[in-house]
């Protein structure tokens, strides 16, 4: 478990947590480097819900030739 107070999150359960996060309808989408190492992949759809995921760049490579042959799938009027 969890707590928010006056929005800032503490731990009051056991420190093993899970969490799954979808968002859809995104508007707007980004990447850029974070830190010395990673590329965040940050997602925001209109009502301003958001969600960043900062992965290692063979991760961000894998992902980014997922979404190509995804893409690639798809019919042609979605291109």
């Amino acid at each position: 478990m969890i707590e928010l107070k006056e929005g800032a999150i503490k731990n009051v359960g056991a420190p093993n947590k899970a969490a799954t996060a979808k968002l859809y309808d995104v508007t707007e989408a980004e990447a850029r480097t974070f830190g010395d190492e990673r590329v965040k992949l940050a997602f925001e759809d209109e009502d301003g819900n958001a969600v960043q995921v900062a992965l290692f760049p063979d991760e961000a490579q894998r992902v980014a030739d997922e979404m190509v042959d995804a893409a690639e799938e798809l019919p042609d009027d979605h291109h």
